[in-house]
């Protein structure tokens, strides 16, 4: 097994590990670490990708990135407004 191999591995397990903390109620999938082990999951496997190339794979993990951010920015936003909402 190479090295991209051992980062794509991860990857995938920090997906799973997420989606099944979101799913067993340990994590809720709003929070910031939901999306940033969505994130880093996906960037590990698409660094896998590029050393063993697959177009469908690929696609999915660019989304997948698009998405987390997608994530990071909503929580992010929310975050800004709650703290402008408290009195100071």
């Amino acid at each position: 097994m190479q090295w991209y191999d051992i980062l794509g591995t991860l990857g995938v397990m920090s997906i799973i590990v997420a989606f099944a903390a979101v799913q067993s109620g340990r994590l809720a999938p709003t929070r910031l670490s939901y999306s940033m082990m969505n994130l880093i999951g996906a960037i590990l496997i698409l660094v896998s990708l590029s050393f063993n190339f697959n177009l469908a794979s690929v696609v999915i993990e660019i989304f997948w990135i698009l998405i987390s951010l997608w994530g990071i920015v909503s929580w992010i936003k929310t975050r800004r407004a709650l703290n402008q909402q408290q009195p100071k």
